[in-house]
């Protein structure tokens, strides 16, 4: 068994994983398929021994998502990259006993959202995190049902400019859990919800109508890391064309900000 790490810009996917009802749709996952294929590891419907750390909505892209399946020694990250497409990139592998599965076995895993919000009170939103540090029922900031009790173990503000970066640490993360609280911090920070108000969103009443919490865009958010108690070796030429392709990434989106901000400077 391999575990490998898998870096991804999820703009253009429809989430991490795939929907073998809609074959037509593309998938993060199924991208990865497609290639095992070609690579010819890949004959039944998935890898043997297969598993994911987590599924990312559409939109939401992964510098650390992780996957681990049974295949032979010469595949190596460089080698799966011959076949994925540029915005899907290993970087990294070890190897892991044949009892490892990477959804159940890791520790943590962490989100990083880049929240543009210049006006943002940054103390009122550290507070609101702060208050969902510990274990807590989440059903009010998620679509999931069934168990949504889950640990938060950090949960923090940093500002860059204009943007407030917002990092979380859980035991897992249920659907949409991240944008929700986002979209909590961001009312908080900018006065529309005061702080009594995360209260009402950890008790056992359930919120709806306007007062419920909907989610922010995916697109700012990224799967940082997933940690687990394994060492995970960096495949240097796998990393190097990784970087290339997100640095050629950021120039060409700071490339468009900057023709979107000039139209709109010279209107009128």
């Amino acid at each position: 068994m391999r575990a490998f790490r898998v870096a991804y810009d999820g703009t253009p996917y429809h989430g991490f994983q795939r929907q073998p009802s809609q074959p037509d749709v593309s998938t993060v996952e199924g991208t990865l398929f497609r290639a095992l294929r070609e690579l010819g590891v890949l004959e039944d419907e998935k890898p043997e021994g297969y598993a994911a750390a987590g599924r990312t909505d559409a939109g939401v892209s992964a510098l650390a998502q992780t996957v681990a399946l049974d295949c032979p020694e010469w595949l190596t990250p460089a080698a799966l990259n011959g076949d994925l497409p540029a915005d899907v990139r290993a970087w990294a592998s070890t190897e892991v006993g044949e009892e490892f599965h990477a959804t159940y076995d890791a520790r943590s895993r962490e989100y990083v959202y880049h929240l543009h919000a210049p006006d943002l009170d940054d103390e009122r939103a550290r507070a609101c995190l702060g208050a969902l540090v510990d274990t807590h029922d989440l059903h009010n900031l998620t679509s999931d049902s069934g168990d949504t009790t889950r640990t938060i173990y950090e949960a923090r503000l940093e500002r860059d400019g204009s943007y407030a970066i917002v990092t979380l640490c859980a035991d897992g993360f249920l659907r949409q859990l991240v944008r929700r609280i986002v979209s909590l911090v961001e009312a908080v920070g900018r006065g529309e919800r005061d702080l009594a108000f995360i209260d009402r969103v950890l008790s056992e009443e359930r919120l709806s109508g306007p007062e419920g919490i909907a989610s922010a865009p995916p697109e700012p958010l990224v799967l940082s890391d997933v940690d687990y108690d394994v060492e995970f070796e960096v495949d240097e030429r796998a990393a190097e064309s990784a970087r290339a392709v997100f640095e050629a990434k950021r120039v060409e989106r700071e490339t468009g900000a900057r023709v979107a901000a000039r139209i709109g400077q010279r209107m009128g």
